[in-house]
């Protein structure tokens, strides 16, 4: 995951203090990490998996996973139903 990490932050160059989650630019929050985005933008961490550049994120790793500029999230909202 890292060589991937790196690639995304080489190319981040040009927006920098930006992440991108489910491709809409976010403003990046300094130290701001995973779990701290997804408060901010209201979801509920039980009702989402995530993917961080291209790698599903394990829950256990949420709460020390910080995000950097150029970093892609890809949030997946569960849906439950019949």
């Amino acid at each position: 995951m890292k060589s991937a990490r790196r690639a995304y932050h080489a190319s981040a160059m040009s927006d920098p203090g930006l992440v991108h989650v489910n491709g809409a630019a976010q403003t990046l929050g300094e130290g701001e990490g995973v779990q701290d985005l997804l408060a901010r933008l209201g979801l509920e961490p039980s009702h989402v998996a995530l993917e961080l550049n291209g790698a599903l994120l394990p829950r256990a790793e949420w709460d020390r996973a910080r995000l950097a500029p150029g970093d892609r999230l890809e949030v997946v909202t569960l849906v439950g139903g019949g």
